[in-house]
C-alpha cells in the first residue's frame, strides 16, 4: 500500500536500503529553491513602499510598551515623544538593519538536520500555537501534553518537516510550567529545530537552558550557537507590547533567531489596500528587527510576513486568497531589499480537513515558496485560522510538502537521461516499459505518494472507497505507532529533568515579566 511504499522516506520510522535513498533524504532535509522568486511590484513600487514605511516610522512612530526597549531606542538615536511613542531616524534605522545577517544557520543536535535559512534555502515548520487539536476518532478538543507529544513524534517522522512549532497548547499543564514540558518534549522526541515562546524573561531563560542541556553546550556557548527560533508579533496597528519587546531583547542577547511578524489583516488592523497593508507590515517589521540589532549587532533575525485580508461581510480572517499570495510575493521583495531571510506561512480558514483546506493551504504555500520565503510557518496541520491542528490535515500537508520537495530537486540532463539509445531501441509505435533504460530506473523514477490513491475506480471501490481524510487518519496513527525516540545521551536527559524538577519546585515562570 502507498503508506508502506513511502515509509522508506520517513526518518527513523524507516530503514534506508541504499545510498540513493540517503541522497534523496538529504534533498528533502534542506530544500533549495531552484526558481527565481516571483515579484509582485516593480523596483520603483517597492521603493515607494519602503519610503512610505520610513515616513510612518519617522512621523507617526511605534508605540513601545516596554521601558527597557524605549531606553534602547533612545540610546540608538531614536526619539521618544508623548505616550510611549518612539519615532525613528531613517538613517539610523537603516544603519542598524545593515548589521542583520543575510542568512542564519540553526543547529540541530543531529547535524544532518541543521538548517540554513536565506538565499535559496527553505525550511518548513509544523503548525503552531493552536489551542485545540482534532482527529476523526476524538473530534475537536482542547490540547493536552499527550496531544503535544504525539504531534512532535509525527513531525520527527517526516524529512520535509524541518522545524517544530508549538503545535498545540497543552492545557492540562499550568501556564507557568507549560514551557518546561513543551521544551523537554521537543528535545527528547525530535531532532527538529525548536520554537521558544516569548512568554516572559523567566520562561525564555528556562527554555534556552533546556535546549543548552540537550545540545551539551557550555554555559557561554549558547549565544554563539543558534539552536531555536521565536516569533515576536507586533500588535497592529503600530504597537510593540511589553512581552514581545522582552522577547526580542532576550533572544538577541542569547543569539537565537527572532522573527518579527505583524498580523496585518487588510481592512481590519491594516489599510484595506495591499500596498497600504504592506507599508504597515514593513514599518512594524523594521521597528522590531532594528531593536534586535541595537541589543546585539548581527543578531539572527527573519522578516515576518503574514499580511492577508478579511471577509468584508463578517470581518473574519481569510487565507489562501489572491490577496494573500500577492502580499507574499511583495514581502519577498521587501525582505530581499533588506537582505534578510523571509518567513511566510501556509494557512487556511477552513474548519475541516476538506477541499477548501487543501486548496487554500496550497495557494498560501505556493505564494510563499514562489515569492522567495526561506521559512514556512504553519506548514503542516493548520485548520480553522490556526485555532485547531488536525491529524488528518497534517498528513495531507505532508503530501503536498513532499511534492514541493521533489519539485525543487534538480533534474539532471546527461547523455543517459536524454535517453537517445532507449528511443532508438523502441523506435516507432513501441513502448518503454521493458527497456533496460526503464528497468534501471523505474523504482525511483517518479515521486511515490504518501497519501494519494492512484488506483482505478474498481480497485478503489473494492478496497472500501476509503477517502483522503480516512487514509490520512490511518497514516497518522500508523506513523505514531512506529515512532522511536531519537538518541539523546542519558546524562543530558537527566540534567534536563533535574532542571525541570528544580524550576517546578520554585513555582515555574512568571509569564507577565
Amino acid at each position: 500500500m502507498n503508506a508502506q511504499r513511502s515509509g522508506g522516506r520517513r526518518g527513523r520510522a524507516a530503514k534506508r536500503a541504499n545510498a540513493a535513498e540517503h541522497a534523496f533524504d538529504a534533498a528533502w532535509r534542506q530544500w533549495k529553491r531552484p526558481y527565481p522568486p516571483i515579484e509582485q511590484f516593480s523596483a520603483d513600487e517597492i521603493e515607494a513602499i519602503h519610503q512610505t514605511s520610513l515616513r510612518v516610522l519617522r512621523d507617526i512612530g511605534i508605540k513601545v510598551l516596554n521601558d527597557e526597549a524605549r531606553a534602547l531606542y533612545r540610546a540608538a538615536g531614536m526619539t521618544e515623544v508623548d505616550d510611549k511613542i518612539i519615532r525613528f531616524d531613517p538613517g539610523a534605522l537603516m544603519a542598524l538593519m545593515a548589521h542583520a545577517p543575510s542568512d542564519v544557520t540553526l543547529h540541530s543536535r543531529n547535524p544532518t538536520r541543521t538548517q540554513t535559512l536565506g538565499g535559496p534555502n527553505v525550511g518548513i515548520t509544523t503548525s503552531a500555537g493552536s489551542p485545540n487539536c482534532s482527529d476523526l476518532q476524538g473530534g475537536r478538543r482542547p490540547g493536552t501534553q499527550a496531544d503535544y507529544d504525539n504531534f512532535c513524534k509525527i513531525a520527527q517522522a517526516f524529512d520535509v518537516i524541518h522545524f517544530i512549532g508549538p503545535v498545540v497548547e497543552p492545557q492540562d499543564i499550568a501556564l507557568g510550567l507549560r514551557h518546561l514540558h513543551m521544551t523537554r518534549s521537543i528535545a527528547a522526541l525530535t531532532e527538529k529545530i525548536p520554537f521558544v515562546y516569548f512568554r516572559g524573561r523567566e520562561a525564555i531563560a528556562d527554555s534556552y537552558e533546556i535546549l543548552r542541556l540537550a545540545h551539551g553546550l557550555g554555559k557561554d556557548d549558547l549565544p554563539n550557537t543558534c539552536v531555536s527560533y521565536s516569533v515576536a508579533n507586533s500588535n497592529s496597528p503600530l504597537q510593540l507590547d511589553a512581552l514581545m519587546c522582552r522577547g526580542i531583547i532576550d533572544a538577541a542577547r542569547a543569539g537565537q533567531m527572532m522573527i518579527l511578524t505583524p498580523f496585518t489583516l487588510a481592512g481590519a488592523m491594516a489599510p484595506v489596500t495591499i500596498p497600504g497593508a504592506l507599508v504597515m507590515q514593513n514599518a512594524e517589521t523594521l521597528a522590531g528587527l532594528c531593536l534586535s540589532q541595537i541589543v546585539r549587532p548581527g543578531a539572527p533575525v527573519c522578516y515576518g510576513s503574514f499580511t492577508s485580508n478579511v471577509d468584508m461581510r463578517s470581518g473574519a480572517p481569510a487565507f489562501g486568497t489572491p490577496e494573500y499570495v500577492k502580499a507574499a510575493f511583495a514581502s519577498g521583495q521587501l525582505a530581499r531589499r533588506y537582505n534578510v531571510p523571509l518567513r511566510s506561512s501556509a494557512p487556511t480558514a477552513s474548519n475541516a480537513p476538506d477541499a477548501q483546506a487543501a486548496y487554500e493551504s496550497h495557494m498560501s504555500l505556493w505564494g510563499a515558496l514562489m515569492g522567495g520565503a526561506n521559512l514556512i510557518l504553519h506548514g503542516a496541520g493548520w485548520l480553522e485560522g490556526g485555532l485547531t491542528i488536525s491529524a488528518e490535515k497534517f498528513i495531507i500537508d505532508v503530501e503536498v510538502l513532499q511534492m514541493f520537495a521533489e519539485l525543487f530537486k534538480p533534474v539532471e540532463v546527461t547523455e543517459a537521461t536524454l535517453a537517445y539509445d532507449a528511443i532508438a531501441d523502441v523506435r516507432h509505435g513501441g513502448h518503454f516499459f521493458g527497456t533496460q533504460h526503464t528497468l534501471d530506473r523505474f523504482e525511483a523514477a517518479f515521486y511515490s505518494p504518501l497519501l494519494s490513491d492512484w488506483s482505478n475506480y474498481e480497485n478503489y471501490r473494492d478496497r472500501g472507497a476509503v477517502d483522503t481524510t480516512e487514509r490520512a487518519n490511518r497514516i497518522f496513527f500508523e506513523t505514531l505507532a512506529a515512532h522511536e525516540d531519537p538518541a539523546l545521551p542519558q546524562d543530558r536527559l537527566e540534567a534536563i529533568d533535574a532542571f525541570i524538577a528544580k524550576r517546578t519546585e520554585e513555582g515555574g515562570a512568571d509569564i507577565v515579566q
